[in-house]
């Protein structure tokens, strides 16, 4: 079942089912950590969905975001923040932790403590990518969502928004991250329908300073980590690298002001790589981030003259990477193509989103698409969520090595992770991903109920992918009704993060897992590692 395992380096998914945490052993430590009250976090109640409602809202009748965050952006201008909302670094070798959509201040976002601190604990910085706080943005939650669980972090942490954080007007975040406490309400909306939107429009709430002043103090109050950012945007210049985070309100784009100063920012030879609420490339597809006004974020990040070597952006909760090849000299000579790392990382401490809805890649060369958790696991996760759900494990229950036939033959692909006489392509960090190669249907056919709970849960069919495929709501139906069906509080939790470093010559990204078994925190498995060269 396993393949042969690097000696210096622990068992990962691709390895075995004990790599990927099927089989835990032992208790994880992160439950120490936590609060004696816990109140479960879940999106099965309608309260909390109410209090979100502010996606809806803005997907409907138009996003305010644009509007609050330039006034948001003045008032923090006006007192005199940081010129070109950039910060500088001199340290030419540096690295930092990198999480994604982190808040839910339940058992899955505390399972991630424990191994970023063992990976991470020397590392200069760490940065939020997108979803600080569910489900609202709140003030009030700062404390056990966000105080709390970092407190072991020994550096300053910074923070991208996401659509989350914004469903309280931004007030929460700017206070914390940037010690700015301004109440910036949304324009009006115009059109015949526009009293629905004034009247539905969750306000944000007040903001307890002293309290929030309590919880930093309390538990990252050294000099080191009592750091602040200069905007919701900003920049980290450093001699090898700039590193460039985005705001990208509800729903993924950003206003003409960001878009002007996203382009100063990007001018030039250096090196640079974006942090960005919304990922660019996910789930094979492109979503280029519009810019008020004209032009998108990924144009930007294609031009070669701003020399972007990678983008990596939370919002969709699992881990997901296209090198994108480009051709900067009209497409003539091959050396001259090069590549952009597209990373999804919001695998932070949300619910998982599924990964074995996502079809054979098309962006990429399904053999150097990388994600985890790997299609198979994560199909047999979902069946047993819907087996508990429906009461009906008989029928939906998939074992891994089932789920992972089902994916080899609805594909056409090469699993990551082997059995039997299907040995794993991957016996080292290179071999990290899931080939095409093996036609469907090679080394048998999966039963009938496994091919039909595939198929139910959404697993594409080969290459004729169309829209509409997932049955139950998986991936196809927006968050506000899919969540609901696709959140646990037991391990194997499927969670990740990213260690950066950076030195002169090149960025080196892995993708470390967090499955919450207690024998896995200290040393979690190595997922995926690309190095990019920066000379």
């Amino acid at each position: 079942m396993a393949s042969e395992t690097t000696p210096d380096r622990p068992e990962n998914s691709r390895d075995s089912e004990a790599g990927a945490g099927w089989t835990c052993a032992k208790r994880g430590s992160f439950y120490d950590l936590m609060p004696e009250r816990v109140s479960a976090f879940s999106w099965r109640r309608p309260l909390v969905l109410w209090r979100s409602r502010n996606d809806v809202i803005a997907r409907l009748f138009g996003d305010p975001s644009n509007g609050i965050r330039r006034r948001c952006v003045s008032a923090l201008t006006d007192r005199g923040t940081r010129a070109g909302f950039t910060m500088h670094r001199s340290d030419e070798e540096f690295s930092f932790l990198l999480l994604g959509d982190t808040g839910e201040g339940d058992q899955s976002q505390y399972a991630v403590v424990p191994a970023a601190l063992s990976v991470g604990s020397d590392t200069d910085f760490m940065v939020i990518a997108s979803d600080v706080i569910y489900p609202c943005g709140e003030a009030a939650d700062y404390p056990d969502k966000f105080f709390r669980p970092y407190q072991g972090y020994p550096g300053p942490i910074y923070a991208v928004p996401g659509n989350h954080d914004w469903y309280d007007g931004l007030r929460a975040f700017l206070r914390v991250f940037c010690d700015l406490d301004l109440d910036c309400s949304p324009e009006p909306w115009t059109g015949p329908l526009r009293f629905v939107p004034r009247l539905l429009w969750r306000r944000s709430g007040e903001v307890d300073g002293e309290a929030l002043d309590a919880a930093r103090d309390r538990f990252r109050g050294t000099s080191r980590q009592r750091s602040f950012q200069p905007g919701p945007y900003w920049a980290i210049d450093t001699p090898a690298l700039r590193i460039v985070g985005i705001d990208t309100g509800i729903t993924g784009g950003i206003d003409r002001d960001q878009g002007a100063w996203l382009r100063e920012v990007s001018a030039g030879p250096k090196p640079k790589l974006l942090i960005t609420g919304k990922p660019l490339y996910v789930d094979d597809g492109l979503r280029p981030g519009p810019i008020e006004g004209g032009g998108t974020v990924d144009a930007i990040v294609k031009d070669p003259a701003h020399n972007y070597v990678a983008a990596i952006g939370g919002d969709i909760h699992n881990y997901q990477r296209y090198p994108v090849r480009l051709d900067d000299a009209d497409g003539a000579d091959p050396s001259k193509r090069r590549t952009v790392q597209y990373v999804v990382s919001g695998g932070g401490g949300a619910f998982m989103h599924a990964t074995h809805t996502i079809p054979r890649t098309r962006v990429t060369d399904e053999s150097e698409f990388r994600c985890y958790p790997l299609r198979g696991d994560s199909l047999s996760r979902y069946s047993k969520l819907y087996g508990r759900v429906f009461r009906l494990p008989k029928l939906f229950e998939l074992t891994p090595e089932e789920a992972t036939a089902a994916i080899r033959y609805r594909l056409g692909i090469r699993p990551g992770r082997g059995y039997g006489g299907n040995p794993s392509p991957s016996s080292n960090a290179k071999g990290m991903n899931e080939r095409r190669g093996s036609a469907p249907g090679q080394g048998g056919v999966p039963s009938w109920r496994v091919r039909f709970v595939a198929s139910l849960l959404g697993v594409p069919r080969g290459e004729r992918r169309r829209p509409g495929m997932s049955r139950l709501p998986v991936r196809k139906v927006r968050q506000r009704f899919r969540s609901e069906m696709a959140d646990w509080d037991r391990p194997p939790f499927f969670k990740n993060f990213l260690r950066l470093d950076v030195s002169p010559d090149a960025l080196r990204i892995r993708c470390y897992a967090v499955t919450g078994c207690g024998d896995q925190e200290l040393d979690p498995p190595c997922e995926d590692e690309v190095s990019i060269p920066l000379r």
